[in-house]
């Protein structure tokens, strides 16, 4: 679970490019990451172990991936969409945008390079971000979310299409998945 990690805003640490791949992480938070997936069935027992990694590393991406996947995985959205919030901001500025994501362009990053980890990640993060605000019923925000991501990231690297198409189907009344 050191490559993964949990979203909260902080400070950045080191190469940010790098953390998104889990590089730089203090082997304390790594090692508490590491509890956290193996104590993933006890809910308040991992979550100690992500609060002590987040202790060891504020702001790390790994970290903040790491409480994002306890947070969706154990289907606790609203939690996982705070949490991806935070990581949101954190990509945008660690790519020198906006922390709005609204006010991503195209020229801010490469988004079109599969090979840029921060724009990469700043997609990622979008993405799933879009995709909770669906799933929690905030249609109207997801829309604009996966709107913006099709507009930075137009031949679809991503999926954002597939999620586009949920939408549709839902304004059109078909709403089975």
């Amino acid at each position: 679970m050191a490559r993964s990690a949990v979203l909260e805003p902080a400070p950045i640490l080191g190469d940010s490019g790098a953390e998104c791949l889990g590089e730089g992480l203090p082997a304390e938070a790594e090692r508490h990451l590491r509890l956290a997936g193996q104590n993933y069935h006890r809910d308040e027992v991992a979550l100690g172990h992500l609060r002590a990694a987040w202790e060891h590393a504020p702001g790390h991406a790994a970290v903040y991936i790491g409480k994002y996947r306890f947070y969706f995985y154990k289907n606790r959205l609203a939690e996982a969409l705070e949490t991806a919030k935070e990581c949101l901001v954190k990509a945008a500025l660690d790519n020198g945008m906006s922390p709005d994501w609204r006010e991503a362009r195209p020229e801010d990053a490469d988004f079109s390079s599969f090979e840029a980890v921060l724009p990469r990640f700043f997609l990622f993060t979008l993405k799933g971000y879009a995709y909770l605000q669906m799933r929690l019923g905030n249609l109207e925000e997801g829309r604009a979310a996966v709107e913006k991501l099709l507009e930075l990231d137009p031949t679809d690297k991503l999926g954002g299409r597939v999620l586009m198409g949920v939408l549709e189907r839902q304004a059109n009344g078909d709403d089975e998945e």
